[in-house]
């Protein structure tokens, strides 16, 4: 890449410390270029306060804004949840928000004729692998610009000592200069203490924690829900209508009230190397323990179960960055083929991080009460139990014989 043909550079903008500075920074070694910065909004809330006024004051000539919410929830969250894809416990809250960010970053690049795009992940990561991957999908001949695998910035002080030399204001302080990341599904904690893991998360530590509390800090009373889905997208909570998004947010404000959701992960990153984190997932976590009950009562069970093996496969590509791949695709078109019957309503009940079954109904309903029951039956013939087991254990049967008669 020829930076003397930089002229335009368009930056994934999200505020934070990292693409704060990298607007003066690409100003600085890159001609004076002009910035256009893009910021997607998933879901982060507050985090979007301000942010134009901010992005210009730092040297950028525009700001684009875009929600994505509504196809965040549908699109990306919903599919994964329905899949049941989780990566080591890790309910992907950043993995599926990167891609869609960077489709709708490329995209932009394209209509302003930008040169390069920007982003502000670190070479340690795995968002450098997700934003790129995604931008390759759109404008696979388009020059990125990595500031962290240029520049001679090594910590996260030495960006603050940056952005203080260059007057770019900034919202954290030294002492909780916590990584997170936010949106509408969760909220992740990286560094500082947490990065000895010998450390207990400060869970009960006032601001720690921003979407709920921890489990001993939940009421001592329980608290009861009903999900409804239709062909597995959640429809209706407590038996009100909503949109999938809005029933997430309520969940989120629910199972955060009752210390749901709170991961604490030492996962393996794609580079290479492990790392711990935090995590806060309340409503995400009810929708999936939800999801999954319901399907233990309209799945077959040989569905069942290699759906639960390709979860593995779906959530490694999430996690990767590789959403934009046949393979992504083919997964989500077997998963959508298994969600027709995966319609009814589903109880829970919530305390102190526990989720408690509290029941399931369904028209679509495998499980027969009648074929199960320990009493008295006219359904199920007992004596034909025999027969099954002789075929079914004949291969051991022969087996033995063979083994009994060579021991001769």
């Amino acid at each position: 890449m020829n930076k003397e043909n930089i002229k335009k550079v368009v930056l994934a903008y999200s505020g934070g410390l990292d693409t704060s500075i990298i607007i003066p920074w690409l100003k600085e070694n890159y001609n004076n270029c002009e910035v256009i910065a893009v910021s997607g909004n998933v879901g982060q809330a507050d985090e979007l306060e301000g942010l134009e006024e901010k992005a210009l004051a730092t040297g950028a000539s525009k700001l684009y804004v875009l929600d994505l919410t509504d196809e965040f929830v549908n699109d990306y969250i919903i599919p994964t949840m329905q899949a049941g894809a989780k990566y080591e416990e890790y309910l992907l809250g950043t993995s599926f928000a990167r891609p869609l960010i960077a489709e709708k970053l490329a995209k932009i690049a394209l209509e302003e004729g930008a040169d390069a795009i920007a982003h502000g992940c670190t070479g340690k990561g795995n968002d450098q692998v997700r934003f790129e991957l995604a931008i390759k999908s759109v404008a696979p001949n388009m020059p990125i610009i990595a500031p962290w695998r240029e520049w001679s910035i090594r910590s996260r002080e030495e960006e603050i000592d940056y952005a203080e030399a260059h007057n770019v204001p900034l919202r954290i302080n030294r002492e909780t200069n916590y990584s997170k990341d936010k949106n509408l599904w969760h909220l992740s904690h990286e560094g500082l203490d947490l990065e000895d893991a010998g450390n207990e998360p400060q869970y009960e530590k006032k601001g720690f924690l921003e979407m709920g509390v921890s489990p001993l800090e939940a009421p001592d009373e329980p608290t009861y829900i009903t999900l409804d889905f239709e062909a597995g997208v959640p429809v209706a909570l407590n038996d009100e209508k909503m949109s999938a998004k809005d029933i997430i947010l309520k969940l989120n404000e629910l199972g955060g009230k009752n210390g749901i959701g709170l991961l604490d992960i030492i996962e393996n990153r794609l580079v290479g190397m492990k790392c711990r984190g935090v995590y806060e997932t309340p409503g995400g976590e009810i929708l999936y323990a939800a999801h999954s009950y319901l399907e233990t009562l309209t799945l077959d069970k040989m569905t069942m179960h290699k759906k639960h093996e390709l979860s593995i496969t779906f959530a490694e590509l999430v996690y990767n960055g590789q959403w934009f791949t046949p393979l992504r695709e083919a997964l989500s078109a077997f998963v959508t083929s298994t969600q027709k019957h995966v319609t009814g309503k589903v109880r829970l009940k919530l305390y102190k991080g526990n989720i408690i079954k509290a029941g399931v109904w369904s028209d679509w309903a495998l499980y027969s009460e009648e074929l199960a029951t320990f009493g008295e039956d006219d359904v199920y013939n007992q004596a034909d139990s025999a027969g099954f087991i002789n075929l079914f254990g004949l291969p051991i049967k022969v087996q033995a014989e063979v083994a009994k008669k060579n021991e001769k």
